[in-house]
C-alpha cells in the first residue's frame, strides 16, 4: 500500500463534484494533518464538504503534526504546510496538494505530487469516470484552474479513447 497524505483542497473539490469515492479506490488509505481535518469542518467550507466530515470514512486517517521550523515552508498556508509535515514524517509515497508553490516545495522535498485533477486523470486512465462530466462539475465551483489545463486533459482522453 502506498502512503499517501492529503492537504485540503483535493478532499474538498472531489466531496463538491461527488467523486470523493474514487480516493479510497485509487490509494485505499489517505492521511492528512489535524489542520486540514479543521480546514475541512470549518463554517466556511462547503455544507457538503462538512456533512461529509461529520461521518468521516474509516479510510481517512487524520495525525497531529509538530511545528517545523523549516525555512521552505514559511509562505505556505497552515493546510499546506502540515500535510509536507506529516509526508516527511511517514515518508510518504504521494501528496495530494493543489496549491502550486506548495506542490513545488513538496517535489524539491523528494515527493511525488498530483492534484484534484491529477486524482481525475487516474480515475478516468482507469475506466471510473467520466472525465468530461466529471470536470465540468469541477468547473461549477472555485477551483482555480486554467481553462487550457482542463481542455488539454480532455484532448488527451480523448486521444486515448478515454474520455
Amino acid at each position: 500500500m502506498r502512503l499517501v497524505v492529503a492537504d485540503t483542497s483535493p478532499l474538498r473539490y472531489l466531496v463538491q463534484i461527488d467523486q470523493i469515492e474514487l480516493v479510497p479506490r485509487l490509494f485505499e488509505k489517505i492521511f492528512i494533518p489535524s489542520v486540514v481535518c479543521d480546514e475541512l469542518r470549518h463554517p466556511s467550507a462547503p455544507e457538503a464538504v462538512r456533512s461529509w466530515m461529520r461521518s468521516r470514512p474509516g479510510w481517512l486517517e487524520v495525525s497531529v503534526v509538530g511545528a517545523s521550523d523549516d525555512p521552505s515552508l514559511l509562505g505556505l498556508d497552515e493546510g499546506e504546510k502540515s500535510a509536507i509535515i506529516l509526508a516527511l514524517t511517514l515518508s510518504a509515497d504521494l501528496l495530494l496538494i493543489d496549491d502550486r508553490k506548495g506542490a513545488a516545495i513538496a517535489r524539491a522535498k523528494g515527493f511525488e505530487v498530483t492534484g484534484t485533477l491529477g486524482v481525475l486523470d487516474l480515475a478516468a486512465r482507469r475506466g471510473m469516470i467520466d472525465l468530461a462530466g466529471a470536470l465540468a462539475r469541477l468547473r461549477t465551483t472555485n477551483f482555480r484552474g486554467r481553462d487550457d489545463l482542463f481542455d488539454g486533459l480532455l484532448k488527451q482522453h480523448k486521444r486515448g479513447g478515454q474520455a
